[in-house]
Formats: C-alpha cells, sequence, structure tokens
C-alpha cells in the first residue's frame, strides 16, 4: 500500500494547523470487522464552522487522488448542518492481517496508533475477534507531521503558534478510537456503548492508552455456521439418493435384454 502523506492519519488531521487558532476539529477512526475476518476502516474528521469561516477555500484544497489510488473511498468534504465541514474516508478489506497493514500506513511512524493489530482465531466452538495496540501522541504536535514535512520545515509545524497562545492541543483537537468486532465483548478497555461499539478517546498529553478489546462469535448459536451442518447433511442425503437412483438404472438396463430372451 502506498505510503505517501495523503494515506496517513496525521495528515488527514493537517487542519489542525489552523484549528490552533481557535476553531476545532472532532476525529474519528472506526474499525468494523465481521464474524469471517472482513470489514472496514472508516475515518470521520469535522471541521467547525469558525474553522471554515477561517479557511473558506479548505474543501477545494483537499486533494484525495493518493487515498483514491490506495485503495479508499472517500466521501466529502460535506457542509454540515452548523456550517462545518465533513470528511469521510473507509477503505474495506478482507482480513484482519489486512487491516493491520491499512492501519499501519495510515499510521505513519509517529501517529497516534501504536502497534494496532486485528486478530482472527477459530476455536472449537467459537471464533474470537481481537484488536490490540496503544494510542497517544508520544511526541505533541509531531505525531501529525510527516518526516518530509518536519525535514522541509526545519521543526515542528504550528508549535511557535501554540505557544505563542499559550493553547494545549486537546482545546482545538479531539481524536477517538471506536471498535465493532462481531460477537459478544468479554474483554475491553474501552467504553462499550449500546450500538456494540467499544470507545476510547485518545489522550493528547503524551500519555497512552491501551486499546485492547476481544469478542467471541459461537458457533452454536444462529447464523451460517448453525446451518451448515444441516447443509451438508442434506447435500450428502440428496448424493446418496442420486448414487442409488443411477446404480439402479444400471441393473435395470442390464437386466431389459435378459427379459426380451426370455419372452
Amino acid at each position: 500500500m502506498p505510503h505517501s502523506r495523503a494515506v496517513r492519519f496525521r495528515l488527514l488531521l493537517v487542519v489542525c494547523a489552523l484549528a490552533l487558532t481557535a476553531c476545532r476539529v472532532d476525529a474519528n477512526v472506526d474499525v468494523e470487522m465481521a464474524e469471517n475476518g472482513s470489514g472496514v476502516i472508516t475515518v470521520t474528521a469535522v471541521a467547525d464552522a469558525e474553522l471554515v469561516a477561517r479557511a473558506p477555500g479548505l474543501a477545494d484544497d483537499l486533494r484525495f487522488d493518493d487515498l483514491v489510488a490506495a485503495g479508499w473511498v472517500v466521501q466529502g468534504p460535506a457542509a454540515t448542518a452548523d456550517g462545518g465541514l465533513s470528511l469521510v474516508l473507509r477503505h474495506p478489506f478482507g482480513t484482519p492481517e489486512q487491516a493491520t497493514s491499512i492501519l499501519a500506513s495510515l499510521n505513519g511512524r509517529n501517529g497516534p496508533l501504536l502497534d494496532v493489530i486485528l486478530g482472527r482465531t477459530l476455536a472449537e466452538r467459537s471464533v474470537e475477534l481481537s484488536m490490540t495496540g496503544f494510542s497517544g501522541t508520544t511526541v505533541g504536535l509531531a505525531s501529525f507531521a510527516d518526516d518530509e514535512l518536519l525535514a522541509a520545515v526545519g521543526a515542528v509545524p504550528w508549535a511557535s503558534e501554540v505557544a505563542a497562545q499559550g493553547l494545549t492541543i486537546d482545546q482545538a483537537l479531539s481524536i477517538s478510537i471506536s471498535a465493532a468486532l462481531d460477537g459478544e465483548v468479554v474483554a475491553t478497555t474501552g467504553t462499550a456503548g449500546d450500538d456494540g461499539r467499544v470507545r476510547w478517546s485518545v489522550p493528547l498529553d503524551g500519555s497512552l492508552i491501551d486499546l485492547a478489546t476481544t469478542s467471541s462469535v459461537s458457533l452454536d448459536k444462529g447464523g451460517v455456521w448453525r446451518v451448515l451442518p444441516y447443509l451438508a447433511l442434506a447435500a450428502l442425503v440428496v448424493w446418496v439418493l442420486a448414487a442409488a437412483a443411477l446404480v439402479w438404472r444400471m441393473v435395470m438396463a442390464r437386466r431389459a435384454p435378459l427379459r426380451r430372451r426370455q419372452r
């Protein structure tokens, strides 16, 4: 997968540079994984109306060619009800390993998703889905800048502006992570919601949070796993009947000439 700056999570939040002048950006990374290990990763960023007013050409300045080439589906930027902008990016995946790779590419080297790994384990009577890793901004504002940008500027972008205004990152930016893993949540460090998602609020003070969560899907309850044994049995019965019918026809075909001679 391309590691272009457009794909990385921290540059999806480059509008933070403008938000640090008293505007606000809220971002969420959502991981949804089905029982078979496939799913979709969704990144949503919402800029408030004040940010849009300060940067009226923001929507037109955003380019998504690299994202589309990397397999992302782009929705927006679209106007929100209060005059802000919303941008939604989605990337499907077929396996937990592919999801892990997408998140790593999205995050880059300094982003807030640290060693996040998706997993799927098949037990005798259940499927276990998991997510492990940590999240946090261990390098401050540098978490939202590429190595190329840091090298070109020679310093962390926006750091002097933040210091001059006495602002902290969390006054202008919020980042959350959510996960919806099929089945029943059996262990998590996050907060489980009524919608089946587990959520974490990413700290912006240099500390880290644990993203560990595990869910279990019973193979004894409903769904395709309950139907498959019956389908297999039905297929076997049909095969046996078909084979018996074929043998009967062959026997009858061989007996036909003998019956004609007897007559």
